[in-house]
């Protein structure tokens, strides 16, 4: 089954007095409980796609269905809704609340589904000792390094257990072997809770674990490359 469902997808965006296309036409189906890999040079357009996909931004031409429903239909609070209960977000800039500690941070999402208190704090506490991060669990970002950051951001997008992640560089920050260890948590996800992946990465060891490499070129899909013996 489809989780997404992009057609033609056009983005066009103004910078100054020039018109930018950043997607010229994408076509895309991701299917439940894949693990993708999006590459491609800066500008190819792997970002816009992702938050287009994620309902984060809307396309200029073309369509997206996510778990059944065109988003373009859907009003401001009924995309909100979506967001919350079905897709995990792992951003380029953290987007950490910088007043909350990291406990707090990776809870946020749980609170506002209205997950118990108990609950929450349980859940939050073993996939940060999951992350790497026992012992920084009362540390707000401004205190945590950028790795460290990078990390909280993975934790908040995933203890939601949502049906689909979507992750802009999410190895970035990191050194090889946390990298590694991140990717073989979402891996281990991927597998036991059937999460639905996407990755828009320059990273090598991404792409090698990847089951499904989309190289993006100057707004179109290049290559799609399915690797059934990819994966650690």
């Amino acid at each position: 089954m489809a989780i997404v469902e992009a057609k033609g997808l056009i983005k066009d965006y103004r910078e100054g007095r020039t018109d930018v296309r950043a997607l010229r036409g994408v076509d895309l189906e991701i299917g439940e409980g894949e693990f993708i890999a999006v590459a491609g040079p800066s500008g190819s357009g792997k970002t816009t796609l992702l938050n287009i996909v994620g309902g984060l931004d809307n396309a200029t031409a073309g369509a997206v269905r996510l778990d059944g429903e065109e988003l373009a239909g859907l009003g401001p609070a009924a995309l909100s809704r979506l967001r919350l209960h079905k897709i995990g977000f792992v951003f380029q800039a953290y987007n950490l609340i910088p007043v909350l500690t990291a406990r707090e941070n990776v809870e946020f999402t749980m609170l506002l589904q209205g997950v118990p208190a108990g609950e929450r704090r349980r859940r939050a506490l073993e996939l940060l000792g999951r992350v790497g991060l026992t012992g920084l669990e009362n540390r707000r970002p401004p205190t945590l390094s950028g790795g460290q950051q990078q990390r909280v951001a993975v934790a908040r997008a995933i203890v939601a257990r949502p049906r689909l992640v979507l992750a802009d560089e999410p190895t970035a920050n990191l050194d090889s072997e946390t990298g590694a260890k991140l990717l073989d948590l979402m891996q281990a996800l991927n597998r036991e809770e059937k999460m639905t992946f996407v990755f828009s990465t320059h990273d090598p060891m991404v792409m090698d674990y990847s089951r499904r490499l989309i190289r993006l070129h100057d707004g179109l899909v290049a290559a799609d490359e399915r690797r059934n013996g990819a994966g650690h």
